[in-house]
């Protein structure tokens, strides 16, 4: 039984290869989000899945009352968004590097902020200020200013997926959440190794087949899995993970981890993965 998360398809349109009897062919639409956070869920007002970040690309398969279905660029997950929080389609040349920042209307810190982005959000830089950039309003048709420390071109990726999960130490548990204002446990992992150039799914059930399985002790960047869970090391003794136990990003050790956890009635331990 195919996944809806990676199928293409709902009842009337696929993308080629996917289309069953009585569904239409049709050629995505390449779209970006244009607000700072935007749901990606199951079904038109359904349940939230993930997120998608400001700048992040989505292909529209179809557009239906108010609903844009399609798929996220980032890792081909499937899904409906808000139509009206997404805009045309533009080449990003930046990402936010810190666990968030300021969109301001001018490039002074004592504007008041347009909104705010979380690490990860993508922007297109289109000018260079003494201490900020101009980039790309989500639509296209403004400019904002974010500070310049607070960005880093895409094609330099970071080198420690740990590193990233640290930023986001202390940021509220959410379910389905991918952002510094609120992350689940996947989103968390993702977010570390998306930014290290290391292609990543968005649910733990499907990160569960990266990389090794791994042998001897816990090194850092082993990933740690139990039923609906997964954690990163952070050295052979502690891990961070964002979960409900803590409704934040946190650090643990991992021998009591793995107790809480289990005895919580989660069970134990179900792959030790190295990247």
């Amino acid at each position: 039984m195919s996944d809806r998360r990676l199928t293409p398809a709902n009842t009337r349109v696929a993308l080629d290869g996917f289309a069953q009897e009585g569904q239409a062919v049709v050629t995505p639409e390449r779209m970006i989000v244009s607000v700072p956070l935007a749901d990606l869920r199951a079904s038109p007002e359904g349940k939230r899945d993930r997120q998608l970040l400001w700048g992040e690309g989505f292909d529209v398969l179809e557009r239906r009352e108010g609903w844009a279905f399609g798929v996220a660029l980032r890792d081909g997950y499937v899904g409906y968004v808000d139509e009206s929080m997404l805009g045309a389609d533009q080449v990003a040349t930046h990402l936010i590097s810190v666990r968030a920042t300021h969109l301001y209307p001018t490039d002074s810190f004592k504007a008041e902020e347009v909104t705010s982005l979380s690490f990860g959000a993508r922007l297109r830089v289109v000018d260079e200020r003494h201490k900020f950039m101009e980039v790309a309003s989500g639509d296209g048709t403004e400019t904002l200013f974010v500070p310049k420390p607070h960005i880093r071109p895409i094609e330099r990726p970071f080198a420690d997926p740990v590193t990233i999960a640290q930023l986001f130490f202390g940021t509220p548990y959410l379910w389905g959440g991918n952002s510094a204002f609120g992350i689940d446990c996947s989103g968390l992992v993702q977010a570390g190794l998306l930014a290290c150039g290391i292609s990543c799914p968005g649910d733990s059930d499907m990160q569960q087949s990266l990389g090794a399985e791994a042998t001897g002790g816990y090194q850092r960047g082993d990933l740690l899995f139990w039923k609906g869970h997964v954690a990163i090391c952070v050295d052979d003794e502690v891990l961070i993970h964002a979960n409900a136990h803590h409704m934040a990003v946190a650090y643990e050790p991992i021998a009591r981890a793995i107790t809480r956890i289990e005895a919580q009635g989660d069970g134990p331990v179900t792959a030790h993965r190295r990247l």
